[in-house]
């Protein structure tokens, strides 16, 4: 069964109008925007959170953590220089530098006390102890 599209002229004459445009013209794939965000996997027991961060061509000493209740932060700062000799043109540049950040919501409250962060080959590993929460006191009303 064949799918069923609607025309659309506009799109057509968009088409048709960046069809000839020159290669030399800036090619938004060429020259990609830094990301703002990175990759995480975040996984929980009974005990605690674990979160595993992609952090490639981030120093340790560059990561900043912030854990406010069940509202973690996470954010790093990505450097590099720029070797550019007198004689080289620059064809492609797509290594990025900035900040990149990550903010997130718990299901529960962080024990900021007992959390660790660690750092190795580009992955900020970060275990999480959930806070114990009190049972709930049943009051007698006299």
């Amino acid at each position: 069964m064949l799918n069923i599209t609607r025309f659309n002229p506009l799109e057509d004459a968009l088409d048709n109008l960046f069809r000839g445009l020159p290669v030399w013209l800036p090619n938004p794939e060429r020259h990609a925007a830094a990301p703002t965000q990175f990759r995480m996997d975040v996984t929980e027991n009974d005990k605690e959170y674990q979160v595993l961060a992609d952090l490639p061509g981030v120093k340790k000493e560059d990561i900043n953590i912030t854990i406010n209740g069940n509202e973690v932060a996470v954010s790093a700062e990505v450097k590099h220089e720029k070797v550019v000799k007198n004689d080289e043109t620059v064809l492609r540049a797509e290594r990025y530098y900035g900040t990149i950040q990550r903010a997130f919501s718990l299901g529960q409250e962080v024990d900021e006390a007992t959390a660790q962060a660690k750092f190795n080959d580009g992955v900020l590993e970060l275990t999480l102890p959930k806070k114990t929460v009190a049972a709930a006191k049943r009051l007698a009303v006299h």
